[in-house]
């Protein structure tokens, strides 16, 4: 084979997931698509750059006839038409794969992405954890010798695996001498050991697709499965697909994208936090207009986060598609009951906007929260499984509504640039050390609040933002002062051993993304390359 891969034992049974049979599906992935996915990166970059220069996005006049037509998605499994709480989280280690599977929720977005570090260890293992789900077999002893199973007293979550996004490489399987597709990997390895395990249970296989930025990247995704499909003798249809409109063009592509995924698409998720991510990145130069205040003040009801929202349920439901509201950040500290008894009065509030506004279930992304949100959506859906019949055909959204960055209240402050440094080092650190979400001051952060907090930093600089706390203007030299106290701040707060091995590598790249003239398009990228 003309498939290498560079570390064929980086977990116990690797080899079971490793094998000659499934690398080989890979390969062909790689072979049948990498161009096309290499076209549609290419792609973003021009969209980006004339969106930038205009300040415009707009909804596309080439596919105004399928927005104007009469369709629907295929109908749903009886697995996934009640999604009303979904918990999200990394499928390794096993323990918090067992914990999600048991936790209560309708499904479990078993996530190799955003909540997930790409280390081939985290990689490999989340697929034979995901595979020895679906055998009914996995388990867990800790060194204490507290034992972890899955439970057999309630129906366990309905597993969604969401794969890396397009951009990302996977640099220990290469083909050819390239590196392969991230996305590919994910999806190739957990399609050919898991797809027909779930098939027999009724319950799979599904996925969520992440960082999407067109139709056109939605329809390289289609026939992905279509060969995938073929290749392992499935019937086509069979797989199911939730995007997570988490981009500003995508934004503006929701009918688009359900359509080319129309024979296997379940539904859009407003990925709240990756989206706003998306809109400082792609009119990061395009203006004020576009500078955002401090993070903590962006909330759902400002107006341009209620125009994707409102917009998602309207075309979601208009084409029997299930629109799934995102994450709120606020998670349950156990040892402190005022901080667990706030975060779950926030909660209940965002699920609650959720539910009112017609979406058909919600993420959370701590077991302790599955209770809140089920019972905010029981008590719109009573015994229906969702609100699809909710058209909502009062919704007209405009593209100066989604645009409509200004009209967010709050203001940018050194407090706020201070936080944003502070996140984006202590999750980087954190991911470079192998986990990928992490509660920072009783907040869920994983790569997307990472990506806002260092993008908006960029953003500020290049904006000359000036701060309403203190009247200091946003610079390079301010950064770098303000870099330097919050990273001493963070070496008083974790061991020294493991301060020197990932917060100051950490720190050093925040500081070289955060400062440089050209903007990083992903974090995780450049992070990526100091894994090791």
């Amino acid at each position: 084979m003309a498939i290498t891969v560079t570390d064929t034992k980086p977990v116990e049974r690797a080899e079971e997931i490793l094998t000659d049979e499934a690398l080989a599906f890979v390969e062909e992935l790689h072979r049948r698509f990498a161009a096309e996915r290499k076209d549609r990166l290419e792609a973003r970059k021009a969209r980006r750059a004339e969106a930038a220069s205009t300040g415009r996005l707009d909804f596309l006049p080439n596919t105004a006839e399928i927005r104007a037509a009469q369709w629907r998605v295929a109908p749903a499994p009886a697995a996934l038409e009640d999604r009303r709480v979904e918990m999200t989280g990394p499928a390794s280690p096993a323990k918090m794969a067992i914990n999600a599977l048991n936790s209560g929720a309708k499904v479990w977005l078993a996530d190799m992405e955003d909540a997930s570090s790409p280390h081939w260890a985290n990689v490999v293992d989340s697929v034979l954890n995901l595979r020895d789900a679906a055998l009914g077999t996995l388990s867990f002893t800790s060194p204490e010798g507290k034992e972890y199973r899955l439970g057999e007293d309630a129906p366990l979550a309905v597993v969604v695996t969401r794969p890396r996004g397009w951009h990302m490489e996977e640099r220990h399987i290469t083909v050819d001498g390239e590196p392969a597709s991230g996305a590919l990997v994910d999806f190739g390895l957990h399609f050919f050991h898991v797809a027909k395990l779930l098939i027999a249970s009724g319950r799979g296989p599904y996925y969520y697709l992440p960082k999407m930025e067109s139709h056109l990247e939605a329809r390289l995704w289609n026939e992905v499965f279509v060969f995938a499909q073929d290749y392992l003798g499935i019937p086509q249809g069979t797989i199911r697909a939730t995007v997570l409109i988490e981009t500003i063009p995508a934004a503006f592509e929701m009918d688009e994208i359900l359509y080319e995924l129309r024979d296997h698409a379940s539904g859009l998720n407003a990925g709240r936090w990756d989206y706003l991510f998306s809109i400082i990145k792609f009119f990061r130069d395009a203006g004020e207009k576009f500078t955002l205040p401090d993070r903590a003040s962006v909330v759902m009801t400002a107006p341009f986060m209620r125009a994707y929202t409102e917009l998602l349920v309207q075309t979601c439901h208009k084409r029997g598609a299930f629109a799934m509201g995102g994450m709120a950040a606020f998670i349950p500290n156990r040892k402190e009951p005022e901080i667990t008894a706030a975060a779950i009065e926030k909660v209940r509030a965002d699920k609650t906007r959720e539910a009112t506004d017609g979406f058909d279930g919600s993420w959370v992304a701590h077991p302790d929260l599955v209770e809140t949100c089920q019972a905010v959506f029981d008590q719109f859906l009573g015994d229906k499984p969702n609100q699809v019949d909710r058209q909502r055909p009062e919704v007209n959204v405009t593209a100066d509504q989604l645009l409509d960055v200004s009209s967010a209240e709050g203001v940018a402050t050194e407090a706020g640039l201070r936080l944003n440094l502070y996140v984006a080092v202590a999750y980087t650190a954190v991911w470079l050390s192998g986990n990928g979400a992490v509660a920072i001051h009783n907040l869920m952060e994983d790569a997307a609040t990472a990506e806002i907090s260092r993008s908006q930093v960029w953003q500020q600089i290049h904006n000359k933002v000036v701060l309403s706390d203190t009247g200091n203007t946003v610079t390079r030299e301010l950064v770098s002062t303000l870099l330097a106290e919050e990273t001493e701040r963070l070496r008083g707060e974790v061991d020294p051993g493991q301060f020197s091995a990932y917060y100051e590598p950490a720190s050093r790249l925040i500081a070289d993304i955060c400062l440089s003239e050209d903007y990083t398009d992903f974090l995780t990228t450049p992070a990526y390359e100091l894994v090791g």
